[in-house]
């Protein structure tokens, strides 16, 4: 039994912890120093060849990064990650790490508002030709892959639609098609998901949502099944990019993930409870929540997940004017584009995160701008629901 892998919630404590941490400290350290000395120009020598485990400088490697990265290669059960300072910089930089002019890019037809620009507009800058299609039908990737495409990128739950994109199926496609495959996994979470264990080449985080949970960093996780490719990367991209992630940023990181695995459960719980209201109420045309039954993605869900998530969209329509008013009358949930707090968030996403999108093109994804974003807290769930009551009344 001792030699038995620890179960998560453990792993999120103590995953990659050192035995003896100094002065004998129960939480690590923060190492909050940009520069490393050295004792010798051999020992220099010796960190900057990767012949020795001695740190340079911080925005390539840092103590409390490493036990950041370490801990969450364990919790996504990858061989390496890298930290990066916001989700974005994560998912460009490994975008960016993946492909290059001439090559193709092929993504889910619904996307974060940033990621969608990344894709749609700043990589076919340089050159790079990328593609939307929905990827709830397989058999439109299966079509669209070509012999350019060296990456498939895709958020399931995607954002702000719930969607789930069948992980396994997309990664042995992408594979056989000499293509990477790209998660963000940032709404499951690894407590609740695990891309790589399913064929999934890199994971990204946006940080800054669960995996931290307090609102109170920005920053962003890499994840990958390749320890090569998580050090190209690391040196290659993150540290000549920059988009490195302080110190006392991952430490904030750290703090979040023991209790990530606590969190989620209450968080799904408390979802559960809205959506199912929400899923009665006469005013909701449509609620979009892959825990509830008759959801297009609940049996895909039940697979691939071993939970459901704390994300809930409903569908008042398509006036808009009746969404904003209900926005604006929730007092409980405040309005706010982020998600994954201890606070329950609410957002109008046509309006806000995803104001990019074009209404042909929210049509053609099956939403409305009528639609509403729930992040749902951990407030009581009897008071979730009653802010949703008295907004709706």
């Amino acid at each position: 039994m001792a030699d038995k892998k620890p179960y998560f919630d453990t792993l999120a404590i103590h995953g990659a912890q050192r035995k003896k941490k100094p002065d004998n400290a129960l939480n690590e350290p923060i190492y909050m120093t940009s520069t490393f000395t050295f004792d010798s120009l051999d020992d220099a020598e010796a960190a900057f060849s990767f012949a020795s485990d001695d740190y340079v400088y911080t925005r390539g490697n840092n103590p409390t990064l490493r036990l950041l990265e370490q801990r969450m290669a364990l919790l996504e059960q990858g061989k390496d990650a890298v930290a990066f300072s916001s989700g974005m910089a994560a998912i460009s930089s490994v975008l960016l790490s993946l492909l290059k002019p001439g090559d193709e890019l092929i993504a889910h037809r619904v996307l974060y508002g940033s990621t969608h620009n990344v894709i749609t507009k700043l990589l076919p800058a340089y050159g790079i030709k990328t593609r939307l299609v929905d990827m709830g039908d397989i058999g439109n990737l299966e079509q669209a892959l070509g012999k350019n495409t060296k990456v498939v990128y895709f958020e399931t739950p995607s954002n702000p639609g719930l969607e789930i994109i069948d992980i396994e199926a997309v990664s042995a496609l992408a594979g056989a098609a000499g293509a990477k495959t790209v998660v963000d996994n940032t709404f499951a979470t690894p407590y609740f998901q695990q891309p790589l264990t399913l064929g999934a080449d890199v994971v990204v985080h946006s940080a800054t949502k669960y995996l931290s949970g307090h609102g109170d960093v920005v920053a962003g996780i890499a994840v990958a099944s390749c320890a090569d490719y998580a050090a190209r990367l690391k040196f290659d991209y993150m540290c000549e990019l920059g988009g490195v992630m302080s110190p006392f940023n991952a430490w904030l990181v750290l703090r979040g993930l023991k209790t990530l695995g606590l969190r989620m459960r209450q968080h799904q719980q408390n979802a559960m409870e809205a959506a199912r209201w929400l899923a009665a109420h006469p005013q909701v045309e449509r609620v979009f929540y892959p825990g509830l039954e008759s959801s297009p993605g609940h049996r895909l869900a039940g697979r691939q997940m071993s939970g459901f998530g704390a994300m809930v969209s409903f569908d008042l329509g398509p006036d808009q004017a009746k969404a904003r008013a209900v926005v604006e009358k929730l007092a409980l949930a405040r309005l706010a584009v982020s998600l994954g707090d201890c606070e329950t968030l609410v957002e109008h996403p046509f309006a806000m995160t995803h104001r990019g999108y074009g209404a042909e093109e929210i049509a053609a994804m099956g939403l409305s701008p009528g639609l509403i974003r729930l992040s749902v807290g951990l407030e009581d769930w009897r008071d979730i629901i009653g802010d949703l009551e008295q907004a709706l009344r």
